[in-house]
């Protein structure tokens, strides 16, 4: 079904009357699981399988003559991204 967004929004009444205690109690159990959670070593659930095992190969290519690294944001970019060339080095499109 479409939905116009540019129709006037029906309000229901009954709709966020949840009580100040309510709120408070929600708002109190978020930042605790917030506290808690170690912000340093993040962890992810990665569905169950186990990856210990599995080793990844990369490969790394030295820059090309038709690269750059941008000195803001340290990205390799194309030469048709330079913007200028500052003190530091060059500057992209996107940093200046």
């Amino acid at each position: 079904m479409a939905t116009d967004y540019d129709a006037p929004r029906n309000k229901n009444e009954d709709e966020g009357n949840e009580s100040i205690e309510a709120l408070k109690a929600a708002r109190s159990n978020q930042s605790s699981a917030v506290e808690s959670e170690d912000s340093d070593n993040p962890s992810f659930v990665l569905g169950g399988t186990d990856l210990s095992n599995v080793e990844l190969d990369v490969v790394v290519l030295p820059p090309q003559q038709d690269e750059f690294t941008c000195m803001e944001c340290f990205l390799v970019k194309h030469r048709s991204q330079i913007d200028h060339v500052g003190d530091s080095g060059p500057i992209c499109k996107d940093c200046a």
